[in-house]
């Protein structure tokens, strides 16, 4: 294939940051061309692959989670290239320039990237256009707090977003798990999750109004038109604290919970510990993710049955991984 052989080798004598840029720079090109990303490779159109989940339709059960696109400027052309869904973000209330570069690393003996990103993006209402604009892919929106936002004003900094983009978003999640931000996975605490979730999902139902709201039981009811609301959850909580995040988005009556962000850990790594070391601090994607993120998948199946969309994320490279 011409990316192994040529395009492949080309990249990897850039830095992974440098070479991601350039690497999605020439995919939104050519999806300027019509049939231009199927002739590189884009996977066909199969009926068998339709799926539904969250109200909606997707063309196949195997999308883009958020990192990739983060300022949704390539959606289209990741749709393109054969994704059913593609998550953009994470983003945040303001514009942000993220960690120092260098800040993403490859281990090629794990099949894995070491990440310090730190949520990088032009902003929330920068990218408010691009997502109004008339469009073929399902998109989900992520978004998460400020760097610079003080924890006691984090909840104003999710809803500012969520006001900007709710009305844009076939689903929207809110990331309380990057290793990236100081103290966001603080939130991922039930104490301070749940008034953050409620904030959000009243402010969803006020820019994109639901046809009910509250059922019975004091739960947000589904009704159409209504934005589901998900929540994205770390691979380094304790299995403890992945149930009560499960029992909580039961109570408040959330549509999923993605599982999971990148780790913290670093243990049964090829790489030699010292290599690893030297790349500093960063959340780890990739091959050495997939037996966690399978395990917290498993463990909030069992909690939850099918009352709740899971969406599993970490370490799938192949169809049969998936």
């Amino acid at each position: 294939m011409l990316y192994r052989s040529l395009v492949r080798p080309l990249l990897w004598r850039l830095d992974a940051e440098t070479a991601h840029h350039l690497a999605f720079g020439a995919l939104r090109s050519a999806s300027a061309i019509p049939g231009a990303v199927q002739m590189l490779g884009g996977a066909p159109k199969d009926s068998s692959l339709l799926t539904e989940a969250l109200g909606l339709r997707f063309p196949g059960p195997l999308g883009l989670a958020a990192g990739f696109d983060k300022d949704a400027v390539g959606f289209e052309a990741l749709g393109d290239l054969g994704f059913g869904f593609v998550e953009i973000g994470t983003l945040t209330g303001q514009p942000q320039p993220g960690n120092p570069r260098p800040r993403l690393f490859r281990l090629p003996e794990d099949r894995a990237l070491l990440n310090r990103m730190g949520f990088n993006n032009g902003g929330s209402e920068a990218a408010m256009p691009r997502l109004a604009a008339p469009r073929r892919t399902i998109v989900g929106v992520n978004i998460g707090k400020t760097k610079l936002v003080a924890e006691e004003d984090a909840i104003a900094d999710y809803v500012l977003s969520t006001k900007r983009l709710g009305p844009h978003a076939d689903y929207f999640v809110v990331n309380v798990s990057s290793p990236n931000t100081p103290g966001l996975r603080d939130l991922q605490a039930v104490e301070k999750l749940r008034p953050l979730l409620v904030a959000v999902r009243e402010a969803l139902d006020e820019v994109a109004p639901p046809r009910r709201g509250l059922d019975e039981r004091g739960r947000f009811a589904s009704g159409r038109g209504r934005v589901p609301l998900l929540v994205k959850i770390a691979p380094d909580l304790a299995d403890t604290d992945v149930d009560a995040v499960a029992e909580l988005a039961l109570d408040l009556g959330l549509d999923g919970i993605l599982a999971t962000n990148t780790t913290i850990r670093r243990d049964g790594l090829a790489t030699p510990k010292a290599t690893v070391e030297a790349l500093g601090a960063g959340g780890l994607s990739g091959a050495p993710l997939r037996a966690r993120s399978a395990e917290v998948l498993r463990r909030l199946r069992a909690r939850v049955d099918d009352r709740l969309v899971l969406i599993s994320i970490g370490g799938i490279a192949s169809a049969a991984e998936a």
